[in-house]
């Protein structure tokens, strides 16, 4: 889903850019706006449906624990996907080169995935490990993706997980409104 998201829209825009696709649409009525806002709404319908199936066909195989509610999983989903897409859209609303998109996209991912206990309990990691971990969105999401399937968590109990996505994926999307040219 992460993947997805971060390199769906980052390469998509630097490889518009890259082609002058940008620069035509520069020249239509289309404001920068609309076609960001048409970028992210695309994904995420697109991520949400993938993952949708992914989720069905290996809960087919492997029977899923899910205590929780679906609704309530699905809005968590929503803003990690728009969350994600927010930071690649930070990541293409400036660059041209696929390489260098590829690479910066890449220093965000890992510590992502490293620091957000999708692999790992960082119980035992120290104070600040645990503090720069709980400003990256994979982590409220992976966190409140467990308390809806494992512990039956209801919307009180994830309000802090979906305030964090919140905050995080509008943070990201204003940088990148800031950063995004059409050139």
């Amino acid at each position: 889903m992460m993947f997805s998201c971060l390199f769906g829209v980052g390469f998509v825009l630097v490889r518009y850019r890259k082609n002058g696709v940008l620069k035509r649409l520069k020249a239509t009525p289309v404001s920068a706006f609309t076609f960001v806002s048409a970028q992210v709404a695309s994904r995420v319908v697109i991520v949400l449906i993938t993952s949708a199936f992914v989720y069905a066909g290996t809960n087919a195989f492997l029977r899923f624990t899910m205590n929780g509610s679906y609704l309530l999983l699905l809005l968590l989903m929503t803003l990690a996907v728009i969350s994600m897409i927010a930071i690649g859209l930070v990541f293409a609303g400036r660059l041209r080169s696929e390489e260098l998109a590829g690479g910066l996209m890449n220093l965000v991912i890992f510590p992502m995935v490293i620091l957000s206990g999708v692999f790992f309990s960082l119980e035992g990691a120290p104070t600040l490990v645990r503090q720069v971990s709980n400003v990256l969105p994979l982590t409220h999401f992976v966190d409140g993706a467990r308390a809806v399937m494992l512990e039956g968590a209801g919307l009180v109990q994830l309000l802090p997980n979906l305030l964090a996505l919140t905050a995080t994926s509008l943070f990201f999307l204003f940088v990148s409104a800031t950063l995004f040219r059409w050139e």
